[in-house]
């Protein structure tokens, strides 16, 4: 179990910046990724929990509970072919390359993310927090398809707001709390700038491609599996001299102490004992 009752998580970070390349995580002949966790970035990944970058060419991790949390799968465009999206709530759909799934455990359910024969999967998988006031919800889910996702245009650059509000155009809305994605695609020689509030953290992670980032107090260059987190932007910009491709989440911290074991976060110890009994005794639902 990991335990997490930080200050610079209940309370204002005590950096400006922090950044990390992660982990390397092989699960298997078929699963790759590299992982990021908050305990990285100082406070700074708030509201995210989580963030594993990966490929997935064969099933790999069953079916399984989430709780206290929202498990987010981020579809990227060169994925290829589908990926088997089920849970307890009675979904059962295929994922298309550039579709998004936000998965909101809340107080319990199952699900199971495989991929369909031949298929090769490159996608995020993201936790996000949940308020402590929304923990013990009724669990719930939605689906966006790639074609209904809007598109924003730089200076040779496109990016997709996969979540939230940019530039005048409107994408899904994350539950609960203000959370922006944007699936940055940079050209040779271009330039992406995104419009923030200052008081919402900022987590980058280059995909693709060498590029740099520059905020109000401060910039970075970012090479493929570097992650870097900050706060007090309002302004951010990508360049890259060769193209390269990144993603921005942006959003409203918690601020809140948690515990996490596993798929789970609660507030306390105790709570996350009674999920997982919840979850041996069959409440939380099923799948097959």
């Amino acid at each position: 179990m990991t335990t997490q009752h930080i200050d610079k998580l209940a309370g204002a970070p005590c950096e400006t910046h922090a950044q990390s390349c992660g982990r390397p995580l092989s699960i298997g002949d078929g699963f790759e990724a590299q992982s990021y966790q908050h305990a990285e970035f100082r406070g700074l990944m708030d509201p995210l929990i989580m963030v594993d970058h990966f490929t997935m060419t064969q099933p790999t991790f069953g079916t399984h509970a989430h709780a206290g949390l929202s498990a987010v799968t981020v579809m990227f465009e060169d994925s290829e072919g589908a990926f088997h999206n089920r849970d307890s709530l009675g979904n059962d759909l295929d994922l298309a390359p550039g579709d998004l799934y936000w998965f909101k455990a809340a107080r319990g359910a199952l699900h199971n993310e495989e991929t369909r024969p031949g298929a090769k999967t490159h996608a995020l998988q993201v936790f996000v927090n949940l308020a402590a006031a929304h923990r013990h919800d009724e669990p719930s889910a939605f689906h966006v398809a790639a074609a209904d996702i809007p598109k924003l245009a730089g200076d040779r650059a496109t990016a997709r707001l996969v979540l939230g509000e940019a530039g005048g155009a409107r994408g899904a809305i994350a539950p609960d709390n203000p959370l922006t994605l944007l699936d940055i695609d940079i050209k040779a020689g271009g330039q992406f700038t995104h419009n923030g509030q200052k008081d919402h953290h900022a987590w980058i992670l280059a995909i693709k491609g060498a590029s740099r980032v520059t905020w109000n107090t401060g910039s970075a260059d970012l090479l493929p599996g570097k992650a870097i987190a900050f706060a007090d932007a309002t302004n951010i910009s990508f360049s890259s001299e060769e193209g390269a491709h990144v993603v921005l989440f942006r959003g409203q911290p918690l601020r809140q102490a948690f515990v996490q074991r596993g798929p789970y976060v609660m507030g306390t110890a105790e709570e996350l004992d009674a999920v997982e009994a919840a979850y041996r005794t069959g409440r939380l639902g099923s799948i097959d």
